[in-house]
């Protein structure tokens, strides 16, 4: 039996059979390696969320601020007279409207309103009645043995105590605290107007601030 005879092949049928023949190879690795890349790839199986509960923070609790106080005695003509506690730093226009205000026409120029309160002061507002005034003069007539007069808070009636100091000096020393504020030393006592050097060493050792 005869074997059929293969066709010959040019050159360039040759050149083309290679080429089909390499980019069937080429586009069959590509296959492979495509398929394996993929399983490769899967996607991971997820995992449980646990969700966990946040307990709330204890804040330690602050401690309550204490304001420093005075306490102070206000009175006289004023709608309610009394002894007061008032924050640090008040001054005598805050005790007044504490003890509801002055009566209705009540002088206030004797008293300096921008004074800052001590602990323990007393205010007398306006002419006491004839009980009062007789137990002021009482505290005043203390006031003088002990020699001690505050003149950054003293009435007019108590600095008309001092020696040599009268109603008009103790008005004087009353205005010009109210003009320049607290006085800062005894000394500044000379810088009243009619305040010479006799009368000044005469009540130095008997005020204080």
């Amino acid at each position: 039996m005869e074997l059929p005879v293969l066709p010959e092949f040019t050159p360039e049928q040759r050149k083309g059979l290679l080429f089909v023949l390499c980019a069937a190879m080429a586009f069959g690795l590509f296959y492979f390696f495509l398929a394996h890349g993929q399983s490769a790839l899967a996607t991971p199986a997820s995992l449980p969320i646990v969700a966990v509960e946040s307990k709330p923070s204890i804040q330690p609790s602050a401690k309550p601020s204490i304001t420093p106080k005075v306490v102070v005695d206000i009175a006289g003509k004023v709608i309610k007279p009394g002894v007061y506690s008032l924050p640090l730093g008040s001054r005598a226009i805050d005790a007044i409207k504490a003890a509801g205000g002055a009566w209705k026409g009540v002088d206030l120029t004797d008293i300096n309103l921008a004074h800052i309160l001590d602990d323990g002061e007393q205010i007398i507002v306006g002419p006491l009645p004839p009980a009062m005034a007789a137990q002021s003069k009482s505290k005043i007539s203390t006031q003088k043995s002990n020699g001690i007069v505050h003149i950054n808070s003293a009435t007019l009636a108590q600095l008309d105590t001092l020696p040599g100091i009268g109603p008009v000096m103790a008005a004087r020393i009353i205005d010009y605290r109210k003009k320049n504020g607290h006085f800062l030393t005894i000394a500044d006592l000379q810088k009243v107007s009619g305040m010479g050097a006799a009368k000044y060493e005469a009540i130095k050792s008997l005020v204080r601030l």
